[in-house]
């Protein structure tokens, strides 16, 4: 059995009705599954962490972050492979 691979997803910007309905049916358009998920809204601003499966995914990380991005263009997403977000936040 292969090793998962994973990317995490952070989104941020202003709170509307169906980000995590867009943002998780963007990720299902490329194959990639939803891990785990955890997101708030603090003063109006909608914070969310993704944690996907991109093992079969049909796309790049680039192209991921670029779909994600045109499914709530209004809001920051950043997607990045789980090996270069562990390397930044290792002390």
């Amino acid at each position: 059995m292969s090793e998962q691979i994973k990317a995490v997803a952070t989104v941020i910007g202003k709170d509307m009705v169906g980000i995590l309905a867009k943002v998780s049916a963007a990720a299902a358009a490329a194959n990639a599954n939803v891990l785990e998920v955890t997101q708030s809204v603090l003063d109006g601003y909608f914070c969310m962490i993704m944690i996907l499966d991109i093992t079969a995914a049909t796309k790049g990380i680039e192209e991921l972050q670029n779909s994600i991005g045109e499914a709530v263009p209004d809001m920051q997403v950043h997607v990045m492979h789980e090996n270069i977000f562990n390397s930044m936040h290792r002390i």
